[in-house]
């Protein structure tokens, strides 16, 4: 039957190297459309990590739903225990506490509302990889009177290193407080919202300036990010003992798990897309091929061979076909993916965001393995309806197309 089936593709090529055609560039165009999505996922994600979130963030129980209006009601007074807690971990690579406020910055002309952020700048030029200096340098600890602002606000503010400002701010006693500042650096992340509002100081000078020790978060680096949800869900029975909770950097960040649901969603639309024109073209190619075979097919069963032969024949034929079209795609597809990422693509700025990225087509598994099945799956579903036409084509009208 086999070789039967492969000597019948091999006397068809024209029909069949249509349909090898549909099922290659089905599978291929899966394949990267596939790992050009998974791609946005990935430097998306790390970007996000990389300048604004970590991995995950502790806090006080009830912070991250009701603090950003009044973190100094959420403050950790003394972080050492949660340090040791989470330093023991293997899956963490460093860990750093953060402090906000909220304030308006001067420069001697004008006054404008800012978001502060104390960091920790040693471990925060770690971690902030994905964070671009414009002008200037990162913070050190040597910085008492030095911050860094958002490029945004800079622009605002006209602000450029070397430049003095004055930070202006209500303590969590409700009294007012300032101190003067150089600006060291200017930096730009994936969000414009957070570059026209940010200014980044070293935490000891926001303690100053907050009348407190405390901190509003402890910020975990992990080593992989694989390891995020292991780590939280390791972390979250020993953390609501103590008042705390801890959350990844998919809870943090509201727009990457949007992001993920459009692009899943317009991925879901074009698999089902190129699913149905590799069932079409296949239909019709097969379809076309039976029926012009019809006085064969019509000479076999006289011969002896049932209905049911003829039906596992035709289905064998496009097994074959099946099979090979969606290995051959598949090859194709990897080896036009590692080729075009190579190189890279090179993609505008997302929305709210300034930097473009080189986007690049990355080989996942499921999405490979996805790209064969329905390659493969789709013709032979295809050859279904056509074959079992075929079938019940009475003896005599075939032998008449052999006329």
């Amino acid at each position: 039957m086999w070789t039967l089936a492969l000597r019948n593709i091999l006397r068809h090529r024209a029909r069949n190297a249509m349909t090898l055609l549909a099922i290659v560039v089905g599978v291929v165009g899966l394949i990267l459309s596939g790992g050009f999505v998974h791609d946005i996922f990935k430097q998306l994600g790390e970007t996000l990590i990389h300048s604004q979130s970590g991995h995950l963030q502790i806090s006080r129980s009830g912070y991250f739903e009701r603090g950003s209006r009044s973190p100094e009601k959420f403050l950790i007074e003394n972080d050492q225990e949660l340090r040791k807690l989470t330093t023991g971990l293997l899956e963490v690579d460093q860990v750093m506490g953060r402090l906000y406020f909220s304030g308006l910055l001067n420069n001697g002309r004008t006054d404008l509302p800012i978001i502060a952020e104390g960091i920790e700048p040693d471990a925060e030029a770690r971690l902030g990889t994905s964070m671009r200096l414009t002008a200037g340098r990162q913070l050190t600890v040597q910085d008492e009177q030095g911050v860094m602002v958002g490029a945004g606000l800079a622009r605002a503010m006209k602000l450029k290193p070397g430049d003095w400002t004055t930070l202006v701010i209500n303590t969590r006693d409700g009294a007012l407080n300032s101190l003067e500042f150089e600006v060291v650096g200017i930096f730009q992340t994936f969000s414009k919202d957070y570059d026209a509002r940010a200014v980044r100081l070293p935490l000891p000078a926001a303690q100053e300036l907050m009348a407190t020790t405390g901190i509003n978060t402890l910020v975990l680096a992990l080593k992989r990010i694989e390891d995020t949800d292991v780590v939280a869900t390791q972390l979250a029975p020993q953390l609501l003992s103590m008042g705390m909770e801890v959350k990844t950097w998919v809870q943090l960040n509201d727009f990457y798990a949007k992001t993920v649901d459009m692009y899943d969603a317009q991925f879901g639309v074009l698999r089902i897309i190129i699913l149905l024109m590799v069932l079409l073209s296949v239909a019709n190619s097969v379809n076309m091929t039976a029926f012009e075979r019809v006085g064969e097919f019509g000479t076999m069963m006289a011969l002896g061979d049932t209905d049911r032969t003829i039906f596992k024949l035709i289905l064998a034929e496009n097994v074959l076909i099946g099979l090979t079209g969606a290995i051959l795609g598949t090859a194709i597809g990897i080896l036009l993916a590692l080729a075009i990422s190579t190189t890279g693509i090179s993609m505008p700025p997302p929305p709210n965001s300034d930097l473009g990225y080189t986007a690049h087509i990355l080989l996942v598994p499921s999405v490979i393995i996805g790209a064969f099945v329905v390659g493969f799956v789709a013709t032979v579903v295809a050859a279904l309806l056509p074959a079992s036409r075929v079938r019940k084509i009475p003896v005599v009208e075939a032998l008449r197309q052999n006329v």
